[in-house]
């Protein structure tokens, strides 16, 4: 038995992920066999200790992926197989749920049981003592075939409300069973921190195995709760990527992770390569098609971004005065972002990659100028920083286009019950060459990304590397009826990095047409002209 009663020193924690399993359980949430296993081997990568694929007998993919997942050469993680504890009137050897998780061959496996008693009679519909030897009983035989074995409590915090008596006989029965950990549950998300630790507190640790934590956010509090159960000695704490999970989530690892290892003194494994954090919640945001929550802490790209000049002057100074930490500690970025509150101090932050330039520099005047200008016609760059950055490029004469439209043509029919479509046609030229582009789809927006990718990526197969994430319109002057100015932000992303552009226009498919370009032209004179650069200077 590991001592708990230390609590005020620091102390490993382990970091235990469940987002291929709770995680797949959130709204929207999805991942094939091939999704899982990358996600599987990102958090190892980063270190995460155990990745709970899911349960084996729910359906075939998630059988697959533990007979995949036995294949594959992780380094750091372990892989834990989830079920529930053997069924009443039924020995653990011979309930199938039980022998699943034997079968799924995993060096861990995590059992739930029930902790409130209202679940035990309305949802499993047998007594109270009945459930504690299920418990035992699952447990002990997990352990007799030789599996690290955590046992969860569900429902824990409401059941301690209800009967703490009886809580405490649940907590036993796991710890007497030779459970490696006690996971308190939060299941509803229900408790607040201060109840976290009065509950924790109470509990009489040096009979009990060590505990855990799992936490939903149905209060909003699952970072806070977990952080006040590793305060009090829990040595596991459970939680998934991007905070994903049933209802409002899970405790949210991207947030838990980096405020364990740069704002406590605890440790975790993954303290080492805490700067892969940013790139996996982006990774496994993709794998889901969800576009990544901008104002996440740390990992979302608000995150270290400041919009105001006062700030950004500040920044300039001393940044640690208006950031809590360094971006690069989590992998992110700082962003200083271009609005009506911009300064010269803004405009002087931005250029800062191109060179030293201050105030009374012209372009920070030609810039503060085209800034004002284009703003007075409806261009918005404060969620569309890689417009600006070609801005900024064209001021300093260092921008390289890549394509100039010769003309479009789209048109859009519909015949009797036949859906709608658009044919659309363009005429560009790249690098001193004449193309062709042509495409049929629904809408002209996915028209016109279609032809010019026809067009193009046959000469520049980089392309197929980007996609097109997010389309949003805005109407700006309504009061003007159909011929009102529309500004258009389209997303872009190669699947580990965004980038937003801008355009403007009375007409719809034209301001679509220049943030397309733009998002094009940003990446080929921001990564593949530096890419070309960097094999031109390799010898040989």
């Amino acid at each position: 038995m590991i001592n708990q009663s230390n609590q005020n020193t620091g102390r490993q924690v382990m970091i235990y992920d469940t987002t291929l399993r709770d995680g797949m359980q959130g709204i929207q949430v999805s991942y094939t066999l091939d999704d899982k296993i990358k996600i599987a081997h990102a958090l190892d990568e980063m270190k995460i200790d155990y990745i709970e694929g899911g349960f084996p007998l729910s359906n075939e993919k998630e059988a697959a992926f533990f007979r995949q997942i036995r294949k594959e050469s992780l380094g750091h993680a372990k892989i834990v197989a989830f079920g529930s504890t053997r069924r009443p009137g039924m020995t653990a050897e011979k309930d199938p749920m039980v022998r699943a998780l034997v079968d799924a061959e995993t060096p861990a496996v995590i059992v739930v049981g029930k902790t409130w008693k209202a679940h035990v009679e309305t949802v499993l519909k047998t007594d109270q003592e009945e459930n504690l030897r299920m418990i035992y009983d699952s447990v002990q035989f997990l352990k007799s075939q030789g599996r690290q074995v955590f046992f969860d409590l569900e429902h824990f915090f409401d059941g301690f409300r209800d009967d703490p008596a009886y809580a405490l006989q649940v907590l036993q029965a796991g710890s007497d069973a030779g459970s490696d950990c006690l996971i308190l549950c939060d299941t509803n998300g229900g408790t607040l921190p201060g109840e976290v630790t009065r509950i924790i507190r109470s509990l009489p640790r040096e009979k009990l195995s060590p505990l855990g934590g799992h936490f939903h956010d149905d209060c909003g509090v699952a970072i806070a709760n977990s952080l006040a159960a590793v305060d009090e000695g829990a040595l596991q704490i459970q939680g998934t990527v991007n905070g994903w999970g049933e209802r409002c989530g899970n405790a949210n690892l991207c947030s838990f992770i980096p405020n364990i290892v740069l704002k406590t003194p605890h440790q975790a494994h993954c303290a080492p390569h805490i700067q892969r954090l940013t790139h996996l919640s982006r990774f496994v945001a993709e794998k889901a098609n969800i576009i990544p929550d901008r104002r996440m802490p740390y990992v979302g790209d608000a995150a270290f971004t400041h919009k105001a000049g006062q700030h950004a002057d500040v920044i300039n100074k001393d940044s640690s005065l208006m950031e809590h930490i360094d971006s690069r500690l989590v992998g992110n970025e700082r962003r200083i972002v271009l609005s009506e509150l911009a300064g010269k101090s803004t405009i002087v932050e931005k250029l800062r990659e191109y060179g030293d330039f201050t105030k009374q520099s012209p372009v920070v005047d030609e810039l503060t100028r085209l800034l004002k200008q284009k703003e007075n016609q409806g261009f918005e760059y404060e969620a569309a920083e890689a417009s600006f950055d070609l801005l900024i490029r064209r001021a300093l004469k260092v921008y390289q286009p890549l394509i100039a439209l010769r003309n479009y043509h789209l048109e859009s029919y519909k015949t009797a019950e036949m859906p709608s479509k658009t044919v659309g046609r363009l005429f560009l030229e790249t690098r001193g060459r004449e193309l062709l582009g042509a495409s049929v789809c629904v809408g002209p927006v996915d028209t016109l990304d279609h032809a010019l990718r026809d067009a193009l990526e046959p000469l520049y197969p980089w392309l197929k590397k980007i996609t097109l994430s997010d389309y949003r319109v805005r109407v700006l002057n309504p009061e003007s009826g159909v011929s009102a100015k529309v500004r258009v932000f389209i997303t872009y992303t190669d699947h580990d990095t965004t980038w937003d552009t801008v355009g403007v226009h009375e007409n719809i498919v034209e301001a679509s047409w220049q943030a397309l370009v733009d998002a094009i032209e940003f990446y080929y004179n921001t990564i593949i002209l530096a890419e070309e650069a960097a094999l031109e200077e390799t010898p040989g």
